[in-house]
């Protein structure tokens, strides 16, 4: 494919990395992420991949977007209360670029629908906020070889690790199982200062970018937390044993979907 006028101009700051380049560039052209939750991680996930011309972004959230959620979600505006988080999303990104593809999926994610909606993209990104959808999307993730960045984000802590097939641990090797129901408080009864979406949002976009390009260290056997009242990441090296896991493991005792029940907005192990 050639570069029209305006996709040299647009993404010329991409074009001279080296680590991009034309070559580089038309790989994202040609990418298609998926990302579950258009809200306060998934808005700046989408903002972002949109803005580097990521070809294709699907876009998966069965809610309509609420005055509470605008602290947080920037993708959405006062005048979208009331609407599809998916519609809203779409018109955001579009409007932003219009070499993208937006796909909306306004439902929820479910162990029945999951594997027909993630199977035709490249890389997922779990921008969810509850353990039972961390662990679904984990789970599919794992049986259809799809890679991921998970995250979460509660108060003013977060969390992110990234997934590929065969090159280290996935979620439930780190976790095993949601937490009992209640053993964790949800961010809306802890609360969550907005711009923590944008902090781990931010780098969730960037593990997509990097491995669509091939490039960089991605945080393959590693969680990556942050502190934002001590302004301090740690890096946090996981277990590479990964022979036992439920999902992933030599002997997966796991082989169905599992739909745990939900809560809302508790997606932080810490």
């Amino acid at each position: 494919m050639a570069f029209t006028n305006e996709q040299l101009e647009r993404y010329s700051r991409h074009i001279i990395l080296k680590e991009v380049g034309a070559k580089g560039q038309k790989k994202l052209l040609n990418a298609k992420v998926l990302i579950i939750g258009a809200g306060g991680l998934g808005a700046p996930v989408a903002m972002y991949l949109a803005a580097a011309g990521i070809g294709t972004i699907g876009i998966a959230d069965a809610d309509e977007v609420d005055l509470s959620n605008l602290q947080r979600q920037i993708i959405h505006a006062t005048k979208d209360v009331g609407k599809p988080k998916v519609e809203s999303a779409k018109e955001t990104m579009e409007a932003m670029n219009p070499d993208v593809t937006v796909k909306t999926y306004h439902t929820f994610v479910t162990s029945e629908n999951i594997m027909d909606i993630i199977k035709d993209y490249d890389f997922i990104i779990d921008g969810t906020d509850n353990f039972p959808a961390k662990f679904l999307i984990n789970d599919a993730c794992v049986m259809a070889k799809k890679p991921f960045s998970h995250a979460g984000i509660i108060r003013f802590q977060g969390q992110l690790m990234t997934y590929v097939p065969g090159e280290g641990p996935c979620y439930r090797c780190v976790f095993k199982n949601p937490p009992p129901k209640d053993a964790v408080p949800t961010c809306k009864q802890a609360g969550v200062i907005g711009a923590m979406g944008g902090v781990i949002g931010s780098l969730q976009a960037m593990e997509a970018i990097k491995y669509i390009l091939g490039k960089g260290d991605l945080l393959t056997g590693y969680l990556l937390t942050y502190d934002a009242l001590k302004m301090e990441f740690r890096k946090i090296k996981l277990p590479s044993n990964t022979h036992n896991c439920a999902v992933c493991g030599d002997h997966p005792t796991i082989t169905e979907l599992i739909d745990y029940e939900q809560a809302e907005c508790d997606g932080v192990h810490l």
